[in-house]
């Protein structure tokens, strides 16, 4: 099973900007795909992204298209969110998970996950 590391988080005002990565290691990322989740405080963990292994294709959830962008450099073993005009509302602990099949938005269908990095959007 692979394992996974999140980094990338932090404190940043509104407007700005985070990349996240995803780290992986006792696996190739090539036969995975990956998602991205968060938890607000309070809150349910719910799907942001995720990345296809075959053909590399995404998808979003509403609140954040146009604004994160994730990709995958399968030689690095690396998977990025990169987060732009960040909102109070995209505070939360971000998860990154993977499944050896096509992307899910259920946290249930994912095999391995990181232990996640925390984002803070405020001024």
């Amino acid at each position: 099973q692979v394992q996974l590391v999140e980094s990338g988080g932090g404190l940043v005002q509104p407007g700005g900007s985070l990349r996240l990565s995803c780290a992986a290691s006792g696996g190739a990322l090539d036969f995975y795909a990956i998602g991205w989740f968060r938890q607000a405080p309070g809150k349910e963990r719910e799907g942001a992204s995720c990345i296809s292994a075959n053909d590399g294709s995404a998808i979003y959830t509403d609140s954040i298209k146009d604004r994160f962008t994730i990709s995958r450099d399968n030689a690095k073993n690396v998977v990025y969110l990169q987060m732009n005009n960040l909102k109070p509302e995209d505070t939360g602990v971000y998860f990154c998970a993977a499944r050896t099949w096509g992307c899910s938005w259920s946290a249930f269908d994912f095999e391995s996950w990181g232990q996640g990095t925390q984002v803070t959007v405020s001024s």
